[in-house]
């Protein structure tokens, strides 16, 4: 594949472990868009430019002579910026999604944050660009030492800090544990870490074509299984666990609704999302069976490195 001009919209910890990807180890020209001036990416041999979002002339003056748009921004910035890609005759465009499968996601979902309206434009204009939703379940840097939002990821969220989801490992409690589906059966999940999902991404620029959805994954567990790993991986028992199903995730929400918790209904989203079945998907993934010399890194030793040097 001849050398392309690829575009990483963001400086989130997320677009910067792609950016770094296709910097060090592929031949392609990159160029960050960013909303500020990036001294410290420049002085490490970056190509970074400063696009303002509110004005189109901005976003095309960055894009010109772009292959590729691998975005990380969201909302209207995110809408701007695929318009502009249309009319500077960008040839390929990657949404900010990076979760579960967009087909799975309920109507006017809570979780969405623009993302729904990026894919219908982008359908919109899928006879003039290409694209494709990158679909990796869940980050490992959920589970991260003061979470994914010390990666500099998911920091809009609400769910992003440690112990927002699922459990909170440092001091091993599960309030609402997301073991059950609607039928009774275990909860599943695909996971993968920032890094290996950077990995997969890159590699996937070289493809000839983008089918609409471009799966990887490192691990696929139930939260069972999730749950079990954390507690052996910390050598301690897990407290006050609520084993729950989407009816009584559901049932949690209604209060936390009723109380005006806003954080905590973005929390029980996200484990009624996962309840239903929307970060698991067909094992192997896309990527994988593409890829197969790329090894992810497994949640244990994910966790492990992660969680060492706490008591």
């Amino acid at each position: 594949m001849s050398t392309m001009r690829i575009a990483v919209a963001g400086t989130c910890g997320l677009a910067l472990i792609i950016a770094r990807e296709i910097h060090e180890q592929t031949s392609h020209q990159l160029l960050i868009l960013s909303r500020s001036h990036q001294p410290g990416l420049i002085s490490q041999g970056y190509q970074c430019q400063v696009v303002d979002y509110n004005d189109t002339n901005s976003i095309q003056h960055s894009l010109m002579g772009v292959d590729t748009v691998i975005s990380t921004v969201t909302g209207n910035a995110q809408l701007r910026l695929i318009e502009a890609a249309v009319q500077c005759r960008v040839r390929r465009f990657a949404p900010a999604e990076f979760e579960g499968q967009p087909g799975l996601r309920i109507q006017s979902d809570p979780l969405d944050r623009g993302k729904a309206a990026a894919l219908a434009l982008l359908h919109n204009y899928r006879a003039y660009i290409q694209f494709t939703v990158f679909v990796c379940g869940i980050l490992y840097e959920r589970f991260s030492v003061d979470g994914m939002v010390s990666h500099r990821i998911g920091t809009n969220t609400g769910y992003g800090n440690e112990g927002d989801y699922i459990l909170d490992a440092r001091n091993m409690t599960s309030e609402a544990a997301p073991v059950y589906d609607s039928a009774g059966n275990l909860a599943y999940l695909c996971m993968i870490s920032a890094y290996d999902l950077g990995r997969f991404v890159v590699r996937a620029l070289d493809m000839p074509q983008w089918p609409a959805e471009l799966s990887m994954c490192g691990e696929r567990m139930s939260v069972n299984q999730l749950i079990e790993t954390v507690k052996t991986c910390r050598g301690k028992l897990l407290n006050n666990v609520g084993w729950q199903n989407p009816e009584g995730l559901r049932y949690q929400l209604s209060l936390a609704q009723m109380e005006g918790d806003v954080r905590r209904q973005r929390r029980l989203f996200t484990l009624i999302a996962t309840a239903e079945g929307r970060y698991d998907f067909a094992n192997p993934a896309y990527l994988n069976t593409q890829f197969p010399d790329i090894r992810p890194m497994s949640f244990r030793d994910w966790f492990t490195r992660n969680w060492a040097s706490v008591p």
